[in-house]
Formats: C-alpha cells, sequence, structure tokens
C-alpha cells in the first residue's frame, strides 16, 4: 500500500500531529508520514500542489471559538472535505528541568491555548508575561533548544514534556475539563 502523506499544522508534539494519528487511525491508515508544516497556509499550499495527500488543521475549539487563522487561510483556496472530526485537548504547563515554578518569569503558548487556559493564567499566574507562539509544540522544542529564555513556562500537550525533555508542572490546565478542538481533513 501506498505510503500517505499528511500535513499538518504544528510540530512533534502538537495537538495536530495527535489530530493526525487519530484520523490514520480512525480511517484504517497504517502507512503513513507526517509533515510539519506549522501554519494553516503551508499546509494548503502544499495540498494545492499536491505535495501531500492530505492536510489537518483544527478549525474550532469548544471553549475558545474559531481558529481564525483557518477561517481567513481557507477563504482563499479551493479544496474537498474529507473529514471532519474532534479530540480532547488537555493542557499542561511544562518548564526546564531545573526550573521551579516560583521562578517562571513568563508563560509562552499559542493563542488560541492561552485563550483555552485563561482563567487558570490569571488564577494562577496574575499578571505575568503571556506571550503568542506558532505552535504549542514549537514552543516547547524551542525552550528545550534554548532559544526561548529558561526561566518560561510553556503551555504544550504532556507529550511534549517527553519529547522535548521538560518537566511536567501542571496537567489539565485548561479552563473547563472538557475542551474538544474540531479538525478537518483536507484534501483536493
Amino acid at each position: 500500500m501506498k505510503e500517505i502523506i499528511i500535513g499538518i499544522s504544528g510540530s512533534a508534539g502538537s495537538f495536530s500531529e495527535e489530530a493526525a494519528n487519530h484520523y490514520c487511525h480512525k480511517n484504517g491508515i497504517n502507512n503513513y508520514k507526517i509533515k510539519y508544516l506549522i501554519s494553516i497556509k503551508n499546509i494548503m499550499e502544499v495540498v494545492k500542489k499536491g505535495e501531500v495527500d492530505c492536510g489537518i488543521f483544527p478549525i474550532e475549539n469548544s471553549n475558545s471559538g474559531i481558529v481564525y487563522e483557518a477561517i481567513h487561510t481557507m477563504s482563499k483556496y479551493v479544496f474537498d472535505i474529507d473529514n471532519i472530526f474532534e479530540i480532547d485537548t488537555k493542557h499542561c504547563l511544562l518548564a526546564k528541568p531545573e526550573i521551579k515554578k516560583n521562578e517562571i518569569k513568563k508563560i509562552v503558548s499559542n493563542s488560541q491555548t492561552l485563550k483555552q487556559c485563561s482563567m487558570y493564567l490569571k488564577r494562577k499566574w496574575g499578571n505575568l508575561e503571556l506571550q503568542e507562539y506558532s505552535d504549542t509544540a514549537s514552543a516547547a522544542k524551542d525552550l528545550h533548544e534554548g532559544k526561548i529564555s529558561p526561566d518560561t513556562g510553556v503551555i504544550a500537550c504532556k507529550k511534549c514534556s517527553k519529547l522535548y525533555e521538560l518537566n511536567l508542572l501542571e496537567e489539565e490546565i485548561q479552563n473547563l475539563k472538557f475542551n474538544f478542538t474540531t479538525f478537518i481533513a483536507v484534501t483536493i
């Protein structure tokens, strides 16, 4: 069977990667490769050019609403919707192993994730600086690689703690226990 190439809007360890794995398992696809394209625009470009068989990205979250990047980008392309599905997205606070919780000076994640964790951030971190990042997993990777100040906390999925050797400080920090993200699988 031919290897299926799937483009996703995230890095290794992202919820988009989790969504791609879910999509493949649900559809009986065993022979696949994931291309980490970070942005939805990048996905739509490679789908349009036929460089991937399918593109997967988020379009809405049950708590933070529409993913505006998806809506704006989709309006510029002609494509087919192969599938629409949800995954449960549980956010975690991660930090460098040598950094204690009280040493964190700012928290980094993508805009959707910061919205989904806004009550936790306000309650636990008050006026701490928040910084938007292109992707949750990219933030975790960049923290691991020293591209982000070591006194930074990152909000990402639990998998990133092992993948990027970060301490898992808190689990399930999203505003609501049930936090589902709707993903779309697109083709030409």
